[in-house]
């Protein structure tokens, strides 16, 4: 706990950026994603605008006026190449005129690419951009920052170029979006070309951009919504120039589908003009078309973006070390190297690796699980089996046994023969006295596997968000990334066993140990029952507490007993066990009648529920929205709560007029949550969003909160911010 309140409260990163370039209009700079380059010749760059309000700057194809913003990157140095990407846009309407562009903060991804990673790299951004409002006024601009070469980590700005980098539009799945079926219904001077499309979570305001004609503009689609949401079909009627040439048969453009902050970007073949609408073509991710009317390929992610989330899994799975859910397994491993004393390395460096391949197992059964889940078409987030109860009664069961062992109530004595075996495969001799075996550890980094998923960190929502929005070779790949993360601290010493070799030998004093890490294995499972509380009632919390009780000191009364009564232990151990189970089944109680323990309920006057059709109400009316997922089995979501939300300062900014606060509590499954979460690429939590005039689409805030970063999000929101000069 100590080591994630830490985390928490450290100050915020060193600021990679250039200054800022500002006017009436706005202001802009540039950005980096990391402090140096940090010996890689891959660099993420950004251009970030912030315009006041009614300012505009445009899109890539910017409609039937403006133009982009275009940059000249010849004064840099050491930048080999740099190239624009350019998330989703707004569609705007002035004098009957469409333009697409951004209001606002945006913030445009930029890849980059070193000469020579091993110096530094100055880079210079000449920009000419246009703002627009009722007029427009063209800007030019000269940006300028270096990354030294000794420097790698992140920076302040990190999570704001992801952000707005996860709205560039991709092949859909991440976004989950798909195009169904396209066809072109009509040719002529007047091209019809309708789109099918499938959404999940459903649709809120479709919109298309057919690019790659530039004699024939498309309109705004005329959209028919189905199965609640879940399928929009387009219909985007054509006007040909005068200078347009041939038939559209053979011609390819790009088609941007977008929903909000989310899209889709295919490249199309049109076939030959059809005036009947019987010419279909359906599209399938990645395929040709069969029906000979059209064809299309879908982008590809590129590798160098798969080894980044790779990488980003494993630090992910890296800080998950630092959360106070591992804290208690690790403990019990932290006792398991105090009694390596004196132990010869091998044994040690083979009980590290055995508990690091129970960790990468634990993953990839869980990344399995996840899979099968979406496969079913159910709901799937980072530590969503903690919404079950009866995996909270077997995991309480688990830290309740280990306590007891740990307050000396028992020993496990293994038969003679599986003790040499357990003895042998963890490469110590075979003894009267030993007990320990791979398998020991092996189950210790499953465990702490399983603790540790209430938890998230930083870059792991990114991570899991990539993996539960694609197919099955992908999550398996950074789930496997995010056990090796986790599992690198035991790598570590199995790569250096002198690390724990050196370690005093087991004596007296370690009794003190066992009763203190006891102490904090039995503190996790008071905390699992509160939990169950608030998951299925208080009445089976304290049934259950009371079983387990129960059946440890029955455990403990084994060794005074003699004769028949100590042989009937087990079997009445089983019974209290079965019987624990059988609770929540047994026990649920009525909704209305369950305790108050959920997360948010000491404070609900404050709170409202989560109404996503509400806050585009309250945008448009100008107030801000703060919003907050929530869960009471989320360990990070309480650190967030204590450090930052109750905190007098963002307290005072939350009770301030024009300010609503939504919350909505994951603790049980709900479908409503989880396709809220996936409308932001999100599958676990805590997570945090503000909405506001100028962030209508809402700000989604890293996993980890501090306070300024809160206070600057909703002042961004409530557009403000943009007004600085």
């Amino acid at each position: 706990m100590l080591a994630a309140l830490l985390l928490a409260a450290a100050p915020p990163l060193q600021a990679a950026s250039s200054d800022w370039a500002s006017n009436e209009q706005g202001r802009l700079r540039l950005v980096s994603a990391s402090q140096g380059t940090g010996a890689s010749a891959q660099l993420r760059l950004g251009l970030q605008f912030q315009m006041a309000d009614g300012w505009k700057i445009y899109w890539r194809s910017p409609g039937e006026a403006g133009y982009p913003p275009q940059v000249d990157w010849s004064g840099s140095q050491n930048l080999e190449t740099a190239k624009i990407r350019w998330p989703v846009p707004h569609r705007f309407e002035l004098f009957g005129l469409q333009t697409f562009g951004y209001a606002g903060e945006v913030v445009l991804p930029v890849d980059a690419r070193a000469q020579d990673p091993s110096k530094p790299v100055r880079v210079e951004a000449k920009v000419d951009y246009l703002t627009c409002a009722e007029i427009c006024v063209p800007r030019k601009a000269t940006l300028a920052l270096t990354l030294p070469a000794d420097a790698g980590g992140p920076s302040q700005q990190a999570h704001l170029i992801d952000q707005f980098r996860d709205r560039v539009p991709g092949e859909g799945a991440a976004a989950g979006l798909d195009l169904r079926q396209a066809r072109l219904v009509s040719g002529g001077d007047q091209p019809v070309l309708e789109l099918t499309t499938h959404a999940q979570p459903p649709f809120r305001s479709p919109d298309a951009i057919v690019e790659g004609l530039p004699e024939t503009k498309f309109g705004k689609p005329a959209v028919t919504l189905n199965d609640g949401g879940r399928e929009a079909v387009l219909r985007l009627t054509g006007e040909r120039g005068r200078l347009a040439e041939g038939t559209l048969a053979g011609k390819t453009v790009t088609v941007t589908l977008f929903d909000g902050k989310r899209g889709l970007e295919r490249q199309i073949t049109l076939g030959a003009d059809r005036a009947d609408a019987g010419a279909v073509s359906t599209a399938s991710p990645g395929g040709t078309d069969t029906g000979g009317g059209l064809t299309w390929t879908g982008p590809r992610v590129a590798a160098a973006d798969y080894a980044a989330i790779l990488g980003l899994a494993v630090l992910g799975g890296l800080i998950l070390n630092l959360m106070p859910c591992v804290l208690p397994v690790l403990s019990l491993k932290l006792l398991s190297v105090i009694g390596q004393g004196g132990r010869e390395r091998r044994h040690v460096r083979q009980s590290f690796l055995a508990s690091a391949a129970g960790i990468v197992t634990c993953f990839l059964l869980l990344a399995a699980g996840a899979a099968g889940l979406k496969a079913a078409g159910l709901a799937v987030g980072w530590g969503v089996q903690f919404q079950q109860p009866l995996f909270l009664v077997a995991l309480t069961l688990i830290l309740t046994l280990f306590a007891c062992n740990l307050f000396g109530v028992f020993e496990i004595q293994l038969p003679g023969r599986l003790t040499d075996r357990l003895a042998r495969a963890g490469g110590a001799p075979a003894a009267p006295g030993h007990r320990e075996g791979l398998a020991g550890h092996f189950a210790t980094g499953m465990f702490a596997t399983l603790l540790a998923t209430p938890c998230s960190a930083p870059f792991l929502g990114t991570a899991i968000g990539f993996a539960l929005s694609r197919g099955l070779l992908e999550i398996l790949a950074i789930f496997l990334a995010l056990g090796i993360g986790l599992a690198l601290p035991y790598l570590a010493v199995a790569a250096v066993p002198a690390l724990a070799a050196k370690l005093p030998r087991p004596g007296r004093w370690m009794i003190a140990v066992r009763r203190v890490l006891g102490v904090a294995l039995a503190g996790t499972a008071v905390w699992l029952l509160s939990v169950l509380a608030a998951e299925d009632g208080q009445l089976t919390a304290l049934v259950v507490a009371g079983l387990l009780v129960a059946l440890g000191a029955l455990i403990a009364l084994r060794l005074k007993l003699a004769g028949g009564l100590r042989r009937a232990v087990p079997a009445g151990a089983a019974v209290l066990a079965l019987a624990a189970f059988a609770a929540p089944l047994t026990l649920q109680a009525p909704a209305d009648a369950r305790g108050p323990a959920t997360a948010g309920a000491e404070d609900a006057a404050d709170w409202r529920p989560l109404d996503r059709g509400a806050i585009d109400r309250l945008v448009a009316d100008g107030k801000v929205v703060f919003v907050d997922v929530t869960a009471e089995w989320c360990i990070t979501c309480q650190v967030n709560k204590k450090l930052v939300l109750d905190s007098e300062t963002v307290q005072a900014r939350l009770d301030q007029p024009g300010v609503v606060r939504m919350r909505a509590d994951w603790t049980k499954p709900s479908d409503r949550i989880a396709n809220y979460l996936a409308s932001f690429g999100r599958y676990g939590i805590p997570f945090n969003a503000v909405y506001g005039p100028g962030a209508p689409d809402g700000i989604a805030l890293p996993e980890l909160l501090n306070t300024s970063g809160v206070l600057d999000a909703i002042e961004r929101a409530r557009g403000r911010q943009t007004a600085r000069r």
